[in-house]
């Protein structure tokens, strides 16, 4: 009989662990959870205290049997998944799956996987906090009730196969509420004046000194005057201000906060992060990647001191503490950092390096001194106006931890770089311009949301959990709800008025405005779905409620609560409103827009979203004649598509000419615009508008099928109709039957007879086969 086994959720977590411990414990992986709700079935009681059925599934029954066996001959079981109230779940399903004895069962927890965290963690057990088992339940309940009870609603009153869920639909509606921020933005412009004097530096030669007046001028008219009073004018220096700034380092990360910095500084997306994160983890090299805390342990902050007094002397070190200010902070105790202050640098792939480098240098900055900054102002003043120029400088005394980390924000703003150096200066001092020049600048709408300032925005409203926001964020997407996009941006006029040598000129620029990279925007389909759920169930789309549901979880982890009666509560008020509105019969479908009548025919012309997605339709289903439907182009929105720009979709079908003695037509289907010609159909790409193709360019699409399908058939067989051999996008392989099987890439596939391809297929269909001969997967097609 073994002495020990201990169970973690991942396979690289145990082997990293498996080295810490000798030979009497035995590490192996749950791989995750073991057991959930049933995927098809609301599976919750309602009547019976909301009473979950779980279910092993399928692919975790092998895995389930395994565990079962290695738990009967282990003397102690130790159940060592995470530390927060998902690993928490696991640990608890072990326990009662694999109907373990309490006698014989330990449970572990720790926020690294280091050699003395784990031995420390085996000297302390404790037994499983079914507050916080509770807790996860509530969450995974609640989720689970409001996913099936409102996505019926959805299939019946917007349109089938949506679905919706608790924090994703509140993180859709930030998302839709900026774009209509954005949409309503009337932006104003405003003329930023700034001037170049001539100063002599310490050596007597004359340098340019940059100046900003204090004040943005309003219109043209008012700027000419202003430049023309400058022309007379003299400009002495009024003030001189000169004081000491200490810029303090930020806290380490949290879970959130490294999101967004991984964002800003590496470009990497939430739910990358979270990967290349957990696999720091589970190798040993950071703490526990999911946490709301900013504290770090002792041992943290007297390595880090030792790290810093070493490579930059003892002026640098300057330990500090920080205080978690997240309300209902909860998951690991301890910030992530490095589990070894003193590697600065790892070994892994390259994302691994460069995100382990984050996580260091925010670390190591958070334990050093501040930087001393001494920051001077200088007010010029005018002689004939009562608005003066300003022009600030910075010197760096003391970099402190800036010779480490700087942090980075989410949006650049038009500020003008203040660490530049002034000249020798004094009061009363008579000042030369250069230049002035009065630039007409506009205001700017609200930026759309990044992965990174949608994660700050969901903490700040105390909505989800450090585990929450990368599932959240990647679902929205999967959903069709929301889509990363950019935005090219438009040409705009601005005008720059200068004075120069006593001559003032006017010149009129153009300038792109407005582009964006990787913004989150709504989709019609989200925004429809959005404003349903508004209307009908406001709610679950509150911001208060959603934060408010937070905390009581975070009340049941605590113990202070039951689980089962915040579920009544939220139940009595939730299901009655699902019944009604199921029952509330509707003039218009959810999300449609009446755009007016179709010249001629006098058909109402509305948009909608139809099953296939945005769709404008002339007609209705009252009159005789079927209505006719076009799908939207993926720049137009059902928010703000006209009447004009609806009719223009319907000029398709489109006839082209003739190819082969066959007609030649574009038309459009539910997945986009296509040529048609001889019974094939091929898909017109993004870069070709369907209303302006040629024919010319029509037949060339149709060559280029025509190659791509010879291509791609390599050798049929007579005495086999359904064996072939094909070319795909990974390679050549054989098809039968519905499966796949891949050619090994040793063997040309032309040269394969009959008898060859019967014994690559029994080869990979039989199971006890070796896997080189096997090759590495057969797939089945969908």
């Amino acid at each position: 009989m073994q002495k020990n086994l201990v169970i973690v959720e991942s396979p690289a977590k145990a082997k990293t662990i498996e080295k810490f411990l000798g030979k009497d414990y035995k590490v192996l992986s749950s791989y995750g959870h073991i057991r959930d709700l049933k995927k098809k079935e609301f599976s919750i009681d309602i009547d019976k205290d909301f009473k979950p059925h779980y279910e092993i599934p399928g692919d975790k029954k092998k895995v389930v049997e395994e565990l079962k066996a290695e738990a009967k001959e282990a003397e102690t079981v130790w159940l060592a998944s995470d530390e927060d109230r998902e690993g928490e779940a696991i640990a608890w399903h072990l326990y009662e799956v694999l109907k373990l004895q309490p006698e014989h069962t330990k449970r572990i927890v720790f926020h690294e996987i280091t050699q003395s965290a784990i031995l420390k963690a085996i000297e302390q057990p404790r037994n499983i906090d079914i507050n916080l088992v509770d807790a996860q339940q509530a969450r995974r309940i609640l989720d689970r009730i409001v996913g099936f009870e409102l996505s019926p609603v959805l299939w019946k009153k917007v349109k089938p196969a949506l679905s919706a869920g608790r924090v994703q639909s509140v993180a859709v509606r930030l998302i839709v509420e900026r774009e209509r921020e954005i949409q309503a933005f009337q932006s104003e412009a405003s003329y930023r004046v700034t001037a170049v004097f001539l100063v002599p530096d310490a050596d007597g030669k004359p340098v340019e000194m940059k100046a900003e007046l204090s004040r943005r001028i309003k219109t043209k008219a008012e700027a000419q005057k202003f430049l023309e009073s400058c022309r007379s004018a003299s400009f002495t220096i009024h003030d001189i201000s000169t004081r000491p700034l200490k810029k303090s380092p930020a806290a380490p990360f949290t879970t959130s906060t490294l999101q967004q910095e991984a964002a800003r500084k590496l470009g990497f997306t939430v739910a990358q992060t979270m990967m290349v994160a957990q696999r720091l983890y589970e190798s040993g090299k950071i703490t526990y990647m999911r946490t709301d805390s900013v504290n770090l342990s002792e041992l943290a902050v007297n390595s880090s001191k030792a790290v810093i007094a070493d490579m930059m002397g003892e002026r640098y070190v300057y330990p500090r503490h920080f205080a978690t200010k997240t309300k209902g902070a909860q998951e690991a105790h301890e910030a992530i950092r490095p589990t070894y202050m003193e590697n600065a640098k790892i070994e892994g792939t390259p994302q691994e390096r460069k995100l382990y480098d984050l996580i260091w240098k925010r670390t190591i900055a958070s334990q050093m001194a501040d930087a001393e900054v001494e920051k001077t102002t200088v007010s010029i003043g005018i002689s004939n106006e009562a608005d003066t120029f300003n022009a600030t400088g910075e010197v760096v005394k003391f970099d402190g931890f800036l010779h480490v980390y700087r942090e980075s924000i989410d949006e650049d703003t038009e500020q003008e770089d203040e660490t530049r150096l002034l000249p020798p200066l004094k009061k009363g001092q008579v000042l030369h311009h250069q230049s002035i020049i009065a630039t007409e600048r506009f205001t700017q709408h609200p930026p759309r949301y990044t992965e990174a300032s949608l994660v700050r925005k969901l903490e700040e409203l105390g909505i989800g959990r450090p585990s929450t926001y990368a599932p959240t964020i990647s679902t929205i997407q999967q959903r069709g709800y929301v889509e990363k996009d950019e935005k090219s941006g438009e040409e705009r006029s601005y005008n720059i008025l200068s004075l120069q040598d006593s001559k003032i000129t006017d010149v009129t620029q153009t300038e792109i405005t407005g582009a964006e990279k990787a913004k989150l925007m709504p989709t019609d389909t989200g925004t429809v779905v959005n404003d349903f759920l508004m209307e009908y169930f406001p709610n679950i789309l509150d911001y208060n409620f959603t934060a408010s549901v937070e905390k009581q979880f975070d009340e049941i982890a605590e113990g202070e609560k039951k689980w089962t009666a915040i579920l009544k509560d939220f139940y009595k008020d939730f299901h009655p409103s699902v019944e009604n509105t199921l029952a509330t019969k509707n003039a218009h479908k959810a999300g449609e827009r009446i755009l007016g009548e179709e010249p001629g025919s006098g058909k109402q012309v509305s948009v909608k979203i139809g099953r296939f997605g945005p769709v404008v339709q002339i007609g209705t289903a009252g009159d005789n004649e079927k209505p006719r439907f076009a799908q939207l182009k993926k720049d137009m929105s059902i928010e703000t598509i006209t009447l004009e720009e609806a009719l223009e979709l319907f000029k398709l079908p489109r006839t082209l000419g003739e190819y082969e003695g066959k007609t030649v037509t574009i038309g459009t289907g539910r997945y986009g615009p296509y040529v048609h010609n001889n019974g094939m159909y091929t898909s017109l790409p993004k870069t070709i508008d369907p209303l302006e193709i040629t024919l010319a360019e029509a037949i060339q699409l149709i060559r280029e099928k025509k190659d791509a399908e010879a291509q791609k058939h390599i050798k049929k067989f007579e005495e086999e109709p359904e064996l072939e051999i094909l070319n795909g996008r990974y390679g050549p392989y054989i098809s039968y039957k519905g499966s796949n099987y891949k050619i090994p890439k040793d063997i040309i596939p032309q040269d394969l007879n009959l008898d060859a391809c019967r014994e690559i297929i029994k080869l990979q269909s039989d199971p006890d086969a070796p896997k080189a001969k096997r090759g590495k997967y057969t797939k089945k097609k969908k």
